[in-house]
């Protein structure tokens, strides 16, 4: 099993967008011609992303999400096309504006324990993330609380590490965590024609892709899929 990965150190910038149907159709047959599919996306280009995020009675996270706070931590767990091949624990951390992630890999029945508050086992685990998000659940009683799925239409560029990403589809399960349920009730969150585009690169944007990426009508929002899985409470 792999211990905690930090990646991208020094944090990333991270831009989301709300577009519509149309302008992604758009946006993505210029990005064709000079971005590639990222090498995990499949035959069709696209993978399913499924993942059970974590917060507490009084929703600490969702209202650190909701006020701005330019610090906080997002603790999730997320496995791809409902397998239980690669289950990962992620840390999605706010810095003055930076974006820093760590993960380290877990197994379906450490997140079993982690859904039932069953904690005591992680207190003093090898892995650090484990060990943080203890902390978290004893202290802030946070807990897995909604199960979150959308399709991913992914693409990379070298230059500036920007990778430039589709969501569509985002669904959630409101209060079900059983996100091995290949079955889980699903509920949609967003209209039929709006698609999430999410720009992520580090020190800066190459000047071709930040022309590529210009519509009128592209508003460039703090588009959570955590915070929409909310919007029904």
């Amino acid at each position: 099993m792999e211990y905690c990965s930090s990646f991208h150190p020094k944090g990333r910038q991270e831009l989301k967008h709300a577009i519509t149907i149309c302008d992604y159709q758009i946006i993505r047959n210029k990005l064709r011609h000079f971005m590639r599919l990222d090498q995990n996306a499949g035959s069709e280009g696209r993978y399913l992303i499924r993942s059970a995020y974590f917060d507490n009675f009084e929703n600490k996270v969702l209202t650190e999400k909701k006020e701005g706070y330019i610090s906080r931590d997002k603790y999730r767990v997320r496995i791809y096309g409902k397998s239980e091949d690669i289950i990962n624990l992620e840390r999605k951390s706010k810095r003055n504006n930076l974006t820093f992630k760590s993960k380290c890999e877990i197994t379906r029945k450490e997140f079993e324990k982690m859904r039932v508050t069953e904690i005591e086992w992680m207190k003093n685990d090898p892995r650090s993330l484990i060990r943080d998000l203890y902390v978290e659940m004893f202290y802030h009683q946070i807990r897995p609380v909604t199960v979150v799925d959308y399709i991913r239409e992914p693409y990379v560029y070298p230059y500036g590490n920007v990778r430039v990403t589709f969501d569509l589809k985002i669904q959630t399960s409101i209060r079900n965590t059983n996100m091995f349920d290949k079955n889980l009730p699903m509920v949609d969150v967003l209209e039929d024609n709006i698609v999430i585009l999410e720009v992520k690169y580090d020190e800066y944007l190459p000047e071709v892709i930040k022309r590529l990426l210009q519509l009128a009508d592209t508003r460039q929002e703090a588009y959570s899929k955590y915070q929409l899985s909310r919007m029904y409470i």
